[in-house]
């Protein structure tokens, strides 16, 4: 009773005029923030935190957090419009979102997106209000070993995502850990896999350098190719009575949204996890427990649903250990955290006693950030099925100029665009050698997480691999993830048995 009267209280607080003004205002700029190849919500939040100097500590961080939240729906737009990410978190979205647009069923995969986020951010919203103190007491239970158990069973989720040529996905996830191992060891300091000592790739490889490439270039290449010159212009069309029929039709993937919802923000509450990680786990696991896996990168409404409510669930995740803990659950809440040690609010434990005002003005912030994203994002439906009605020869331009912004924007590097532009080329190939391409890309993005988690437990445990199973959390994970792995060698062997009596004279 006692929490229902401090959110009424917070309601108070967010809908006041100013404060819902900067709500809407956030989510509108969020949306775009999001949309824009290379932008994503961490610059979108660094670029417009001064402006927040000009209004109280409350408004400021609800237009922030308005902010991150419409990022987190705008990354789908572009991801199912152009084939090119928004951002990292929108990746996944990529895989089966794309494929609809291209079959011109642009505003089914945009109302599944918009749907799939209201739910995830509105379960997160309401676990994140009852569930608080025991959650951020979960996420401190977790150290390394349980980090590289996680990312383990991220990675048993998406063997599945090559189909069933395992070797094929095998050497697609081996490309991406050695590409994300590219830059400085991160305990000696020694620079490894530097390619010709080009000074570019002592940062490291960007993960959106890569997943533009893949899917902006690449896609934009293999488009060229089958269009053979022709003028190819999209059948999407888009009217309220589809927009209608396409929110019944999810009915049939409410269970998928809510999977993808509580691995999202489980994923979202451990400090340094984020969205990406969230997003792509929670499109592995439905792929794997979908009873038509090979429909998956083809066009599967609930390849979009999966990986939206579990993006948007890890935002408001990541937001629980910067305000319990006082540590950053993403990138962008990291930036959120240095602008509260600078409008005078201590994030940590006491922060709900001593600014009681703040905290549930903010979560019920989060209630109205999600519905009036939710609201705007429909409404601007027609406008994003117009883009896609544009020929070809004009969109092609546009999406390559895109691709280029988005690859130079998060390191203003040109290493990084010509990276970027070879990546496209093997994109390329990959698609017509019938490679897997979500494996290596969802591999660069949880390698650099694995691999400090993995060496900073050995060292804790001068070199013993059994600390990953012998810790109750780290080993029941570790299991789990062995089963998952265990399961494409069962299948291969059982084919291999049916063949072997089908082929048995009688």
């Amino acid at each position: 009773m006692e929490i229902l009267n401090l959110l009424i209280d917070g309601f108070g607080i967010a809908l006041e005029p100013l404060n819902l003004s900067l709500i809407i205002m956030g989510v509108v700029v969020g949306l775009f923030i999001g949309a824009m190849p290379g932008l994503g919500s961490v610059n979108g939040v660094a670029i417009l935190l001064p402006m927040t100097f000009l209004v109280p500590p409350t408004g400021a961080v609800i237009f922030l957090a308005a902010i991150y939240y419409g990022a987190m729906y705008g990354g789908a737009i572009s991801s199912i419009m152009l084939g090119i990410p928004g951002a990292s978190t929108a990746v996944a979205t990529t895989f089966d979102g794309r494929p609809l647009a291209m079959q011109g069923l642009a505003d089914k995969a945009l109302v599944a997106a918009a749907t799939a986020s209201f739910v995830g951010g509105s379960i997160s919203v309401v676990l994140f209000t009852l569930f608080a103190p025991p959650l951020a007491d979960v996420a401190l239970a977790f150290g390394p070993p349980e980090t590289f158990a996680l990312m383990v069973l991220a990675f048993a989720t998406f063997i599945g995502l090559g189909g069933d040529d395992i070797p094929k996905t095998l050497f697609s996830i081996f490309i991406g850990l050695v590409f994300g191992a590219v830059g400085l060891d991160i305990i000696s300091g020694e620079p490894r896999l530097i390619f010709g000592d080009l000074p570019g790739f002592f940062h490291g490889i960007n993960f959106l350098v890569l997943a533009i490439g893949i899917y902006g270039i690449g896609e934009m290449l293999w488009t060229v190719e089958i269009s053979q010159g022709e003028v190819l212009m999209s059948k999407a069309t888009v009217t309220w009575k589809r927009i209608v029929d396409n929110l019944r039709e999810l009915k049939s993937s409410i269970k998928t949204m809510i999977t993808g919802s509580l691995l999202g923000y489980f994923v979202g509450i451990l400090p340094a996890a984020g969205a990406t990680p969230g997003s792509l786990m929670a499109y592995g696991v439905a792929k794997t427990m979908a009873k038509d896996p090979e429909s998956y990168g083809k066009g599967n409404v609930d390849g979009v649903v999966a990986p939206e409510a579990a993006n948007n669930a890890a935002s408001t995740g990541s937001m629980l250990p910067m305000l319990t803990l006082g540590i950053p659950g993403s990138p962008t809440t990291a930036i959120l955290l240095g602008g509260m040690v600078i409008w005078g609010l201590e994030p940590g434990p006491l922060v709900f006693v001593d600014h009681p005002d703040f905290v549930w003005g903010l979560i019920a912030s989060l209630y109205a950030a999600n519905l009036f994203a939710l609201l705007i994002n429909v409404a601007f439906i027609p406008a994003f099925i117009w883009v896609l009605k544009m020929p070809f020869t004009i969109l092609a331009p546009i999406i390559f100029v895109l691709c280029v912004v988005g690859g130079y924007v998060p390191t203003l590097d040109m290493h990084d665009v010509w990276l970027m532009l070879i990546f496209g080329i093997v994109g390329y190939l990959m698609r017509k050698l019938d490679y897997p391409m979500a494996p290596a890309v969802l591999a660069i993005v949880l390698g650099p997480l694995a691999e400090p988690a993995m060496r900073q437990s050995l060292i804790g445990s001068h070199g013993d691999f059994m600390i990953f199973v012998t810790r109750p959390i780290s080993g029941t994970i570790m299991v789990i993830a062995f089963i998952l792995f265990a399961l494409p060698l069962i299948k291969l062997v059982r084919n291999w048995v049916q063949t072997r009596v089908s082929e048995r004279p009688l």
